[in-house]
């Protein structure tokens, strides 16, 4: 099966894609392309989908650049030598030609970010706890530093779980209440009492917006909808699967 790469036309002129799960050589639970080298699945398995990606993105597989990604806001620059071992960060940003930014997901949010005019990109991973504490705002900042102009960014969000498969608890609604009551917009009532549905993608457009970002689109596409097409941490919980497999998304200059 050949790989399905997602795009977005206010990327255009940048190359870059939102990979699916198909088009890779794990099996079993990982079955696809599954881009984790901290999954339980085959590192062969996983440096040979690693190394598909790298050759869609017309990069060599060392200069195919991920994170060792702790729900944080810390962003890191991508210089030309790259990196060796993968430094702990949740967002990256570059100006040299030849490296894609990789950023792991199954349910949280990638971000993919450019300045064409400016040459300088950017790639986030935002889950809630990431978005809640900066992650987007802190990519902006570190790619302005870099000489882009933040109104002249475009940020696509890419494939991540939709409010309709994200219920949470009483304590995650209270903790977004008490930093800002107008977050209310992005929870309605889950099934029982107690539960709620979180909006994830909106409240990433919603701070990429507040950054003051030229344009911030998603592509819509839900994680845990289409068990085909992606990979999904909730899904595999519910199941109650031992481990699950990460989507790759990339930006390269």
């Amino acid at each position: 099966m050949t790989l399905e790469i997602l795009t977005s036309d206010d990327l255009n002129g940048i190359r870059h894609g939102f990979f699916t799960r198909r088009g890779g050589a794990s099996s079993g639970i990982y079955a696809g392309l599954n881009c984790g080298p901290g999954s339980s699945d085959q590192q062969q398995a996983v440096t040979m989908n690693r190394r598909r990606v790298a050759e869609a993105m017309g990069v060599t597989p060392e200069n195919l650049l991920s994170l060792h990604q702790i729900h944080s806001a810390e962003v890191v620059v991508a210089g030309p030598e790259g990196w060796s071992e993968r430094p702990k960060a949740d967002a990256a940003v570059t100006t040299t030609p030849g490296i894609a930014l990789g950023i792991l997901t199954a349910d949280c949010a990638p971000v993919l970010f450019a300045d064409a005019d400016a040459g300088v990109i950017g790639a986030a991973h935002a889950g809630w706890r990431g978005a809640f504490d900066g992650v987007l705002e802190a990519t902006v900042d570190a790619m302005e530093a870099l000489g882009a102009r933040r109104d002249e960014i475009s940020a696509v969000v890419g494939p991540t779980i939709s409010q309709r498969n994200y219920e949470v608890g009483q304590d995650f609604l209270e903790r977004f209440m008490d930093e800002d009551p107008d977050h209310g917009r992005f929870f309605t009532h889950g099934t029982r009492e107690g539960k709620y549905r979180f909006d994830l993608p909106s409240f990433v457009l919603w701070r990429l917006r507040g950054a003051g970002v030229g344009s911030a689109t998603w592509i819509r596409a839900c994680t845990y909808a289409e068990p085909d097409r992606f990979f999904s941490f909730r899904r595999t919980t519910h199941l109650g699967e031992p481990d699950y497999g990460r989507l790759i998304s990339a930006i390269t200059l």
